[in-house]
């Protein structure tokens, strides 16, 4: 049986937030596609969010 791909919107959006997460700066999105450039920065988005409310230090 055949493995799928993983979801690469899904994907963008884990990596932005482990960005996010890691202090990076949202100018340092390594993706050009439109799509899969707003799922990374909605995972930075989310994890800037939740390092502010205090979940993470």
């Amino acid at each position: 049986m055949k493995r799928q791909k993983r979801d690469p919107l899904g994907r963008a959006h884990s990596k932005g937030y482990q960005a996010g997460l890691s202090g990076k700066n949202k100018e340092q999105c390594p993706y050009q596609n439109v799509d899969v450039k707003s799922q990374w920065l909605g995972g930075w988005r989310d994890a800037i969010s939740d390092r502010n409310s205090g979940l993470f230090k």
